[in-house]
């Protein structure tokens, strides 16, 4: 990365200026040098990840208007920062895959979600599902063990993680998985009554997500719409009894 580079480059020129043109100590001239090499790390770090910034909200405000290929254009038009700034392939490459992965696009999307960021915990959730429709369970789970260990906040990964398991059959590590992720995320509602529900062979309940469930394209649109619409006629029927 050109970042580092010229980093490592003002620190050797630094460091030799102080100690052969100011006649400071080496070891005070190597501080000099680690200092203008961390200053200038961040300094072109910030410069960088501001373009990168601007370059994805620009994306998101052409795919949000529905130019999704015009989006898609801007967002590989930022891989030219990839030589400055270190992940940025693997972040345009997540933010790709996402898209064309709610598109329903899965075999395009799936060659750029195997490149993603393992901070991006949406990116791997939807590879580790792939490879799960796939019926490859066991990169399903190396996928979601990475992603776990980059996101140990996120419950809804948690959620997804033992879901996945509980599809593809094995509802005991999916119980385990979800006694990880109450641990990691110091308790939470949806992974503890999920869990509950495992322990009793029941399915997990992965609506109360609303949207941000349907992106992952586990349950059609018109499954939790019916569902919803039980639940008011079961109000009403309510109602009127009293």
């Amino acid at each position: 990365m050109l970042n580092i580079v010229i980093s490592i480059s003002l620190f050797a020129l630094a460091a030799a200026a102080a100690h052969l043109l100011g006649g400071v100590h080496l070891f005070i001239a190597g501080l000099i040098g680690l200092t203008v090499f961390v200053l200038s790390f961040f300094l072109i770090s910030r410069t960088v990840m501001k373009k990168l910034t601007t370059v994805m909200e620009t994306a998101q405000r052409d795919i949000m208007a529905q130019r999704v290929e015009k989006g898609l254009k801007v967002l590989e038009s930022a891989r030219k920062y990839a030589k400055w700034q270190i992940y940025v392939d693997e972040q345009i490459d997540s933010q790709i895959g996402t898209i064309l992965y709610m598109k329903r696009d899965f075999p395009k999307a799936f060659e750029y979600l195997k490149k993603s960021f393992v901070r991006n915990w949406i990116a791997m959730a939807m590879l580790g599902i792939s490879y799960m429709k796939k019926h490859k369970t066991s990169d399903m789970i190396a996928t979601f063990d990475k992603a776990v260990s980059g996101n140990r906040k996120e419950p809804m990964l948690w959620n997804l993680y033992a879901y996945c398991l509980e599809q593809t059959g094995d509802q005991a590590k999916g119980i385990e998985v979800m006694q990880k992720g109450i641990k990691k995320c110091g308790g939470n509602e949806l992974l503890e009554s999920n869990l509950e529900l495992l322990k009793n062979g029941k399915k997990m309940n992965m609506r109360a997500y609303g949207d941000l469930w349907l992106q992952f394209h586990l349950e059609k649109p018109g499954n939790l719409l019916k569902q919803q619409q039980k639940a008011v006629m079961g109000r009403r029927k309510t109602v009127v009894r009293r």
